[in-house]
């Protein structure tokens, strides 16, 4: 009975042309409808319920920003104690410039003499540099040649010849040595003390 109700209701306020007017609505079966003109309430769903207001207590809410306060006091006035890179420290008997041996003077003639020695050894040094050179680029060629020569007599060989030889890496060397090394000497064991500066930082608990 109150469908039929509520579905002649509709059909009185539905406009004549036929289309769809703004005074149109649906009916639906539903014990949610509380108007004729199906204007809905709804119980509010999924709603969270009203919370209980904490009671703060202001005399632990100034403790708490007393104590806060005093910190900040305290970190202004004492600075963190930084760890000092020893490595970027320079010795304080380092710093000293005073030369401790008086500077000789030379004579005229010694002057001339190490001027004279210096000249002599950098011709030296210039004349074994080209002797170095010239034997590597002999040496070189030599190689072309000789790979040339084995590529004409047999291909395979001169593809073995050339291949990467993989013992050549890693290359370790030994020497040469300042004083030659004593046979079966037996290195003596000493103490160790640890000498390490420890550093330790104040924490400052809330």
């Amino acid at each position: 009975m109150t469908t039929s109700v509520l579905r002649g209701v509709s059909l009185a306020l539905r406009p004549t042309s036929g289309l769809l007017g703004t005074w149109q609505t649906q009916i639906r079966d539903s014990h949610q409808r509380a108007s004729l003109l199906s204007f809905w309430e709804l119980i509010p769903m999924r709603s969270e319920p009203i919370r209980k207001k904490k009671k703060v207590d202001p005399k632990k809410d100034q403790a708490v920003k007393d104590r806060l306060k005093r910190r900040i006091r305290k970190l202004e006035k004492a600075s963190q104690e930084l760890i000092p890179i020893e490595d970027f420290i320079t010795p304080i008997k380092f710093l000293d410039k005073a030369r401790q041996r008086p500077q000789v003077e030379l004579s005229f003639e010694e002057t001339e003499r190490r001027a004279l020695l210096l000249k002599k050894w950098s011709l030296y040094k210039q004349q074994e540099h080209e002797m170095e050179r010239d034997t590597i680029r002999t040496m070189l060629e030599a190689q072309q040649e000789a790979l040339e020569e084995l590529r004409l007599e047999s291909p395979k060989l001169h593809a073995e010849a050339i291949k990467r030889d993989s013992n050549l890496f890693p290359f370790e060397r030994e020497g040469p040595h300042y004083t030659p090394p004593i046979p079966n000497y037996q290195p003596p064991e000493g103490r160790y003390s640890d000498i390490t500066k420890v550093y330790s930082q104040v924490e400052f608990k809330r």
